[in-house]
């Protein structure tokens, strides 16, 4: 920006840090009144300088990697569209929810809703009509990840060789720290496509590695935790597959016969539990039918009864109070919970009851980086926080300090708080992101 433009953004800060001192007294004010106070003054607060130094340092990018991953997704993308117009008998936009829309329903007459949809989930249920909607399904995803994580995270590769992602403290409902320019938490590792865009993020320079630690199942402890339910809790304690303990309890099967399928199903029902998850919901998630999806749900309910009672009364605290709370006290207005609408209603009572789950784990990996930055820095160390993505904090680590600093931070990270069920950590050391999973 020009001398005049810089200026202008000048001045426009200023004006908004005198607002803001001018407010101070009466913000304080309504924070103590709200018993807000304590999670500004030991969270939100001291979080501002870790995200100031994380924003500074960056994360090194290679363009080389990128532009090698983006040859590769061009070429697929290529292919699918030959595929997809050989198999139509012409050319048209695959890009264009209109044209394939025509293509589904008026040349290859698939079965179509009044709307003529062309989603995601309309696609995968034509799929076993016709070859054409899985390709286009898979041209999508190829698609995206050339705009999103190619075109999209190249032009910010700064003149140092890294990428200055903004951390934004106020930008959820829940607590959770957001990224932008560009999203580095919209980096998916739902497939082995996504997760090789880590390659590209490495370490700053030669012979130091990426550490990445991470919370195993944060929020399934921080339920059992303030729901104290003792048969999940000491799941948790003994160690055991809280996944495969579930599939047990819901299919009335002992543990040695519960197979891997039947233990996918009942992960979608514990993590399900938590974003208040409805019979339909679960069904179209596991492949069953919304029947057996609900005599799931009750199964994992009698199972795990104070799961239930807790639910039911964030549920009801909610409708009295108009909002609900995390641990340390973070509040959410939630509006929908008396609306006049069923389905307003429904999606309240969802937030009421992930709201003090996911913002709770929130809170706890904000406090973990709080005590990591002071650590490495009363400590001397020259290793660096780079990254948050959600339950995950990436490093880059001097390759001297690796051997001794990785388990000191994943102590840092497990005892950063107290709960019924101690929070555990899974870790990876490589010399790149990817690597590091």
């Amino acid at each position: 920006p020009n001398l005049k433009e810089q200026e202008k953004v000048g001045e426009y800060c200023a004006l908004i840090a005198y607002n803001m001192y001018t407010l101070k007294d009466q913000i304080v004010a309504k924070l103590k009144e709200l018993e807000l106070y304590k999670l500004y003054e030991e969270i939100e607060l001291p979080l501002v300088s870790v995200l100031i130094d994380m924003e500074r340092t960056g994360i090194t990018t290679s363009k080389e990697v990128l532009e090698h991953l983006g040859v590769g997704y061009r070429f697929k993308l290529n292919s699918l569209e030959s595929e997809i117009f050989e198999l139509v008998g012409h050319k048209f936009n695959v890009a264009s929810p209109k044209q394939v829309g025509e293509v589904l329903f008026d040349e290859l007459h698939l079965p179509s809703s009044k709307k003529r949809s062309t989603s995601s989930d309309i696609l995968k249920d034509l799929s076993k009509y016709h070859e054409v909607p899985a390709l286009i399904l898979e041209y999508r995803k190829y698609a995206k990840l050339l705009s999103t994580y190619i075109d999209g995270i190249t032009p910010y590769i700064s003149e140092d060789g890294k990428i200055h992602a903004i951390f934004n403290q106020t930008q959820t409902q829940t607590g959770r720290l957001s990224s932008s320019e560009p999203n580095m938490q919209n980096i998916s590792i739902r497939d082995e496509e996504s997760r090789l865009i880590r390659k590209a993020f490495l370490p700053n320079k030669e012979g130091d590695k990426i550490v990445s630690i991470d919370y195993s199942q944060v929020e399934l402890r921080i339920l059992a935790s303030i729901a104290k339910d003792t048969r999940m809790i000491e799941g948790f304690k003994n160690e055991e597959d809280v996944h495969l303990m579930t599939a047990a309890a819901i299919f009335d099967l002992p543990l040695e016969m519960v197979t891997e399928d039947l233990r996918r199903q009942a992960k979608a029902v514990n993590f399900g539990i938590v974003y208040g998850i409805s019979d339909w919901g679960l069904s179209e998630q596991i492949g069953v039918t919304p029947k057996e999806a609900k005599i799931f749900i009750e199964k994992y309910f009698d199972n795990y009864p104070s799961i239930k009672s807790y639910l039911e009364n964030v549920v009801e605290e909610c409708k009295e109070k108009g909002y609900v709370s995390t641990i340390f006290n973070r509040r959410r207005e939630v509006k929908e919970i008396n609306h006049s609408s069923y389905m307003v209603r429904e999606s309240g009572k969802r937030i009421a009851m992930n709201t003090p789950i996911q913002g709770s784990a929130a809170d706890i990996i904000k406090i973990a980086m709080i005590k990591i930055a002071k650590f490495l820095k009363e400590n001397n160390y020259k290793s660096k926080m780079i990254l948050q993505i959600h339950d995950e904090l990436v490093f880059d680590m001097k390759g001297d300090e690796v051997k001794e600093l990785t388990p000191k931070l994943i102590e840092i990270m497990e005892n950063s708080v107290e709960l019924e069920v101690k929070l555990k950590t899974s870790y990876g050391i490589g010399d790149n992101w990817y690597d590091a999973k």
